[in-house]
């Protein structure tokens, strides 16, 4: 297991924040899109999931936690624990005030939207077993450990469709 360095990690993510292929990724997510602000500050907001706000021409603001894998994957991670020894909830499990999950995969330049609440509804339904039928990878904090589940990318957008429909009595 690899030891992480919170400093060097938080380097790497403000690298990342300055890319110019975020710009790209969201002027083709978001028609109307007109600007973005990077979140960078310690606050309620980058405590809460939020990383990037993007305003469009309708002056609707849509909030955005970006992961960047330096690697490519046909998995994306859920951080089900923060801390796995004291079981603090991971991303995936908090209610966080972001609206979206950017995933991108830097190598390949290619990024997935994820919707935040059906993500969470998805998690809700299926965490546990994905828990047990997929790869746990942990990364070594020096003093706590992270613990994700590497769901493949096919499986959860399947979970993601069937988050997003309901059925009711009567």
């Amino acid at each position: 297991m690899t030891v992480h360095s919170f400093a060097k990690s938080l380097a790497r993510s403000h690298r990342y924040a300055d890319e110019s292929w975020w710009e790209e990724a969201y002027r083709a997510f978001f028609p109307g899109f007109s600007s973005m602000v990077s979140v960078r500050n310690d606050g309620w907001a980058q405590r809460a999931g939020i990383d990037r706000v993007i305003v469009l021409k309708s002056g609707r603001t849509v909030t955005v936690d970006e992961k960047v894998r330096d690697g490519v994957w046909d998995d994306i991670l859920l951080e089900r624990w923060s801390d796995e020894a004291r079981r603090t909830p991971g991303w995936v499990q908090k209610d966080l005030a972001c609206d979206f999950i950017a995933y991108a995969f830097a190598p390949e330049r290619t990024c997935y939207l994820l919707p935040f609440l059906p993500l969470r509804r998805a998690w809700i339904q299926h965490g546990r077993s994905w828990s047990r039928r997929h790869q746990t990878i942990r990364a070594n904090n020096g003093t706590y450990v992270t613990a994700s589940v590497a769901v493949p990318i096919t499986e959860l957008y399947c979970a993601l469709n069937a988050a997003m429909a309901t059925t009711w009595d009567g």
